[in-house]
């Protein structure tokens, strides 16, 4: 007895006003738009090009904080039995160094679209958030601010992380 219309078929006139006209188009299913995504990457790309470029920044600021702490360890504010794991600084310059250069590295994979960039990156970023809390007694506002970007970048390569890979493959 009942007919249902479905679609543009009904003329926006014959509905009532007190109910709002329905939408001709209607939301792609979810298989849809995980094919849509994997289609062309999005603008959240940035993200991950961003999450890149701190990583080499990032890797290059431990470089240069772990050169200091070799050559001149007078520069930090307190000795090395005032910071949280008490070794000398000549140890924290060798971490600090060693960990910026894979930093770096992993940042230029990043930029490539690396699956294991992506990985590396987030477990480097986590790891130079512990190294900067466990140095914030020689030098709290360096330490601050490469906890912060740490954090950005982590966030950047888990939440976004995979549209990079879909970004690489359109450029090829």
């Amino acid at each position: 007895m009942s007919e249902t219309h479905a679609g543009p078929s009904t003329s926006p006139s014959s509905t009532s006003s007190s109910q709002p006209a329905a939408s001709t188009s209607t939301p792609p299913a979810a298989g849809e738009r995980a094919a849509h995504r994997g289609a062309e990457p999005t603008g959240w790309v940035g993200w991950i090009m961003f999450a890149a470029v701190m990583m080499m920044m990032l890797g290059s600021f431990h470089a240069i904080a772990g050169l200091v702490a070799l050559f001149q360890d007078s520069y930090y504010l307190v000795g090395k039995n005032d910071l949280v794991v008490h070794v000398d600084y000549t140890a924290w310059g060798w971490v600090h160094l060693v960990g910026g250069i894979l930093i770096v590295l992993a940042g230029v994979g990043l930029l490539a679209g690396q699956m294991w960039a992506r990985i590396v990156g987030v477990a480097l970023a986590a790891l130079s958030a512990l190294v900067n809390m466990a140095f914030f007694a020689a030098y709290p506002w360096w330490s601050a601010l490469m906890i912060t970007f740490d954090v950005l970048v982590i966030w950047s390569l888990t939440a976004h992380g995979a549209e990079m890979k879909t970004a690489t493959h359109h450029q090829r």
